[in-house]
């Protein structure tokens, strides 16, 4: 099919709600390293990282080698039969979790992910009630719509009853009007206000996102989800930490996001990054958390032999090559630029992020903070020009969202600099 028919298929055969970034859709071909390629053959600088999916580059080889590899050995029998490639990476991801004696339920996405991990909370406290953050986003089934606070991402009736939304950590708009420090971190504070006044006081558990990721990478303060843990487990929930787009070594030096709060959760849900792109859903839990799933259950598809296979081939290729510490440390250059950017743009309004996961939310005027919907579509549109592919989202539609593969170098952030703030320019002049 040529770049016509594509477009044309998409248009003609698939639900319309399946959307594409630009008022022309960017038909991709192929794809290497840190670079996509269009059907014309336009190279570009990928810094979105297909949703934080891409971890360690695009087809890289040695994640490819161990596909290929499994595909000719052994490539699906669900999970009803015992397999190497799923018994290793459950393996792996005990090794590696947040404390001892971790066990792994393993699917196809993010939102099955925390899917299982909402109905394994509820399993173990035997309470239903769940709290979720504004501005959060945790999936597209009904359950992971139910608790995503964000209209624009809740299709249909609403179908789920015992849901509570807490204020999200975001400083930069803060919900209260304060500043912080001076605030004592009142959003943290105002969850025992939620739960005390919008449940029966005993729950199930919060989910929440160390890093909320479609929201716009809304970064809470060091001291938020202590707090928030806290008074969640007061109340008899668990705490569930959504790594569907913070794990992996993205946030810099360590494997979860959510070890940068000091917090160890008792559920964590991850996807995207963990297999570089070949589907895949993880909900490990605390072995007692796990044991409470009492009746038996089955994916079909989940930890199957080949995304398994690529998964613990991601993870090896992380830690043999240092991906957290270059996260941090090619993220920390990153920050700095972004800085820059921001001296340089009044359209810039925050910069926020944690290691190769960063963000600038554009607004019209600094003082009011209103937000520069419009001017964002200008700057998408002008960094395809540009050669260069970022992400969008926030309530508004107003931040540029930043993530490239977290093997990228110094110069590839050089080059990003160059082409975002032409971009930035040519957006400025309407």
């Amino acid at each position: 099919m040529n770049k016509d028919e594509i477009v044309l298929a998409n248009q003609e055969c698939l639900f319309p709600a399946v959307f594409h970034y630009y008022r022309e859709p960017l038909v991709l071909t192929r794809a290497k390293d840190q670079f996509v390629w269009d059907a014309d053959g336009n190279q570009y600088l990928d810094f979105f990282g297909g949703i934080l999916t891409v971890s360690v580059g695009h087809c890289n080889e040695r994640v490819n080698a161990a596909v290929h590899a499994q595909v000719d050995k052994l490539q699906h029998v669900s999970t009803v039969f015992a397999t190497e490639p799923q018994a290793a990476l459950a393996r792996k991801i005990a090794d590696i979790a947040p404390g001892p004696g971790w066990k792994s339920f393993f699917s196809t996405s993010g939102t099955e992910a925390n899917e299982m991990a909402i109905l394994a909370a509820r399993c173990y406290t035997g309470s239903s009630e769940i709290i979720a953050l504004r501005h959060s986003y945790h999936g597209r089934s009904a359950l992971g719509m139910g608790v995503s606070g964000q209209s624009s991402w809740r299709i249909g009736p609403p179908t789920q009853a015992g849901v509570t939304f807490a204020h999200s950590a975001y400083c930069y708009r803060c919900p209260f009007g304060l500043t912080y420090p001076n605030c004592e971190v009142r959003c943290a504070q105002d969850v025992k206000d939620v739960i005390r006044t919008t449940t029966s006081g005993k729950i199930a558990g919060m989910i929440a996102e160390p890093i909320q990721g479609v929201g716009g990478f809304i970064t809470p303060p060091k001291e938020y989800f202590e707090i928030v843990a806290k008074i969640v487990r007061e109340h008899g929930g668990l705490f569930i930490s959504d790594e569907v787009q913070t794990a992996w070594g993205r946030t810099g030096h360590r494997w979860w996001g959510i070890e940068h709060w000091g917090v160890t959760p008792d559920v964590i849900t991850s996807a995207k990054g963990l297999a570089n792109g070949f589907p895949i859903g993880l909900t490990a839990a605390r072995a007692e958390v796990a044991d409470s799933v009492g009746k038996l259950t089955i994916s079909t598809f989940g930890g199957g032999p080949v995304p398994a296979a690529a998964a613990k081939a991601v993870l090896d290729f992380i830690e043999e090559e240092n991906l957290a510490v270059n996260a941090a440390e090619t993220g920390g250059y990153l920050r700095a630029r972004l800085e820059e950017l921001k001296n340089k743009h009044a359209l810039i309004g925050d910069v926020r992020g944690m290691g190769l996961m960063q963000a600038l939310e554009l607004v019209d005027d600094r003082k009011t903070k209103a937000p520069a919907t419009a001017a964002t579509l200008r700057v998408m549109e002008a960094a395809r020009e540009n050669r260069l592919l970022i992400g969008r989202g926030g309530l508004d539609g107003n931040v540029l969202r930043i993530s490239p593969p977290l093997n990228v170098g110094r110069s590839d952030v050089d080059d990003f600099i160059r082409a975002m703030d032409a971009s930035l320019t040519k957006a400025a002049a309407g």
